[in-house]
């Protein structure tokens, strides 16, 4: 025969009971989750505008690529980054949100095209038809995630070839209209 004490009870551990905690738990957490979205801050983080400018000057007075820029730059557009290395193999980066902010991004080294479009857009990018924009051939490429892309070869300040592409997640009349407007 088995003892019991008095006043103990004994605990009944079914599965009913397992999944009935299950759903408090559940239900406790989501109910934190949708309380904590609620009371947070959602406000986006602010863009930085970057003074790109003193990138163009340094680039250009090393004179070993040109240096495109849009001239001007669409109302409302920001640029948010910029850099220029320089050394033997010189790049040129600029990157701009549109005002519904989309990227476009100008890239400009001595590597080929092809190059360009695998480090900037994507190594499967898909090569599209040649368009001509302010007298000018462009290679058209597009991406699995919709971006696109114009690249063309030219010769630098220096004689020696260097490639322009200009990239982005904004409309492809958008970055068209960008490649036009570059000036070296």
């Amino acid at each position: 025969m088995s003892e019991s004490r008095p006043g103990a009870t004994r605990y009944q551990r079914t599965s009913g009971g397992l999944v009935g905690a299950m759903i408090v738990t559940v239900l406790f957490v989501v109910a934190f989750v949708g309380l904590r979205g609620f009371v947070r801050d959602n406000e986006s983080t602010p863009v930085h505008k970057v003074d790109y400018q003193t990138w163009v000057k340094a680039g250009r007075s090393d004179g070993k690529l040109a240096v495109y820029v849009p001239s001007p730059v669409p109302d409302g557009w920001r640029a948010t980054s910029a850099s220029y290395e320089t050394g033997t193999q010189p790049a040129w980066h600029l990157g701009m949100l549109t005002d519904d902010r989309k990227y476009v991004g100008v890239e400009e080294s001595r590597d080929s095209t092809q190059d360009l479009v695998d480090e900037h857009v994507d190594p499967d990018a898909t090569r599209g038809k040649d368009v001509q924009i302010g007298g000018a051939r462009w290679q058209t490429w597009r991406d699995a995630g919709g971006d696109y892309a114009l690249v063309r070869r030219l010769d630098g300040p220096d004689g020696t070839p260097e490639s322009v592409l200009v990239v982005g997640s904004a409309p492809e009349r958008q970055v068209r209209d960008l490649a036009g407007s570059l000036e070296g």
